[in-house]
């Protein structure tokens, strides 16, 4: 018996040395040899677990199962963002990242074994029946979540376009969970979207950042320009930046959305981790925007989006790349942020391919505004607070500090627990419960119903009056 764990615990120990050498952990070791040495006590711990599963596990189970699900486990316990992709999975990354993938349209996170719904992504069917930020998934037609790692629960609700799936949701104010039926679609996300507005203002709405968005910002402020002129206008006179219930997405995204608005090299956001590569500067030049392009897309770009007044308006679904433009443009007074407090999600994850076609993706950074202030858990405060509603109402949301594990926003500070939230009593609707959901319904961005967009405009009109 002994000697099987003896073995066992050199297959393991050699698995996960495998492991560190296969991600270039072997500069850091070298670096700090105790803090990367292997903890042979827990290796044995590990390794007796091991062996007493595979010897007297009621069922059989595959080694490649069991170790999948001891490195998926590691890298879930870290914080919610550090995950173990498997081939499937990682596929799916790298296919969301460029706009299309089979799905529902929903931005998800994991909270006591249950799929938590962070936010609904526009146009897509989970946008379009309704569902809210803070939803609880409890079951997939007829499987139950708990029990189910968050990527096999996505992998779940990916799919076959025409195909349909049965959620199982628990929402915060419903007396008992309820079923929702949704048919998959091909989801393609166009991340830019703009219009003119009266009074020749431009509207610019960014909803998510992908490897197209900061050209298709440029194309979108050509195409304002264009509609300007066309109305026979005397030239952009202010812009509204929507980045409402924008989850974020790629990180040169982020920087090259900044850089249409900021003077050149000027830093937009700085990382800071453990390593040297996650020490990092970004500023709106070339070298840290364009990704993937020979030509600088920024030579297209009109001369109004450097100098026009912009109001950035967010929300508590503003998250990641989504706050890095935000807080740059405010730290700058490039912009006045307008809107509610955003998600706070100021960590960087980095995506490490293994051997076998899976990959991990580790959290190994915070991001910090150009002033140096962290966004991790706190979010970026707006210059004028509006909430969504004229009644001074705004959809509760679930943020970064809401959920478990998170990172503290200073890596010298220990995490600060989320304050507690309200209990609806006997789990029944009431007069004023009904009217708050009424209050709460999904607002269309950009309509004559959206009260933040009217007070951006507002104010856009007003400096109009005072530079007159």
């Amino acid at each position: 018996m002994s000697s099987k764990l003896q073995q066992v615990g050199l297959v393991v120990s050699g698995l996960i040395a495998g492991v560190l050498v296969s991600l270039n952990f072997s500069a850091v070791a070298s670096k700090d040899s105790a803090a990367s040495a292997l903890p042979i006590e827990e290796l044995r711990s590990f390794a007796d677990v091991y062996n007493a599963i595979k010897q007297g596990y009621v069922e059989p189970v595959e080694d490649k199962k069991l170790i999948t699900h001891a490195i998926s486990g590691m890298l879930a316990n870290l914080d919610p963002h550090s995950a173990y992709l498997d081939a499937d999975a990682f596929k799916d990354l790298q296919v969301s990242t460029q706009g299309e993938f089979g799905g529902l349209g929903i931005e998800v996170g994991m909270e006591d074994g249950f799929v938590k719904v962070v936010s609904p992504i526009e146009d897509t069917p989970a946008f379009r029946a309704g569902l809210k930020p803070g939803d609880l998934i409890i079951k997939l037609d007829d499987t139950p979540v708990k029990g189910l790692t968050l990527n096999d629960a996505v992998k779940k609700m990916r799919g076959k376009p025409k195909t349909q799936i049965r959620l199982t949701i628990v929402r915060k104010g419903e007396a008992k969970p309820f079923e929702v039926t949704l048919t998959r679609e091909k989801i393609k996300v166009a991340s830019v979207k703009s219009k003119l507005l009266e009074g020749g203002l431009g509207y610019l709405r960014v909803t998510q950042f992908q490897e197209e968005t900061a050209p298709d910002v440029v194309k979108h402020l050509e195409k304002l320009a264009k509609a300007d002129k066309d109305a026979k206008g005397d030239g952009i006179k202010g812009l509204v930046l929507d980045l409402r219930n924008d989850p974020g997405g790629l990180l040169n995204g982020a920087v090259g959305v900044s850089a249409a608005f900021l003077p050149p090299k000027t830093l937009v956001t700085s990382t800071d981790g453990r390593t040297e590569d996650a020490k990092r500067r970004y500023t709106a030049s070339p070298e840290d925007y364009q990704r993937g392009y020979k030509d600088d897309f920024m030579k297209n770009l009109p001369a109004f989006a450097k100098t026009t007044p912009i109001v950035v308006l967010v929300n508590g679904g503003s998250a990641s790349a989504s706050e890095i433009v935000a807080g740059a443009l405010q730290d700058h007074k490039r912009a006045v942020v307008m809107g509610t407090q955003t998600f706070g999600k100021g960590s960087v994850q980095t995506v490490l391919p293994l051997s076998n076609n899976a990959a991990i993706k580790l959290t190994t950074a915070r991001y910090f505004t150009p002033s140096g202030r962290s966004i991790q858990a706190k979010g970026i405060t707006p210059d004028i607070v509006v909430e969504e509603t004229a009644n001074g109402e705004s959809r509760e949301r679930v943020r970064e500090a809401d959920l478990e594990r998170h990172l503290g926003g200073d890596k010298d500070k220990p995490v600060e627990p989320a304050p507690p939230k309200p209990q609806t009593k006997n789990g029944k609707k009431g007069k004023t419960d009904e009217a708050d959901e009424a209050a709460h319904a999904p607002i269309e961005f950009a309509s004559k119903k959206d009260y933040q967009l009217g007070q951006a405009v507002n104010l856009l009109k007003a400096w109009q009056i005072i530079k007159r």
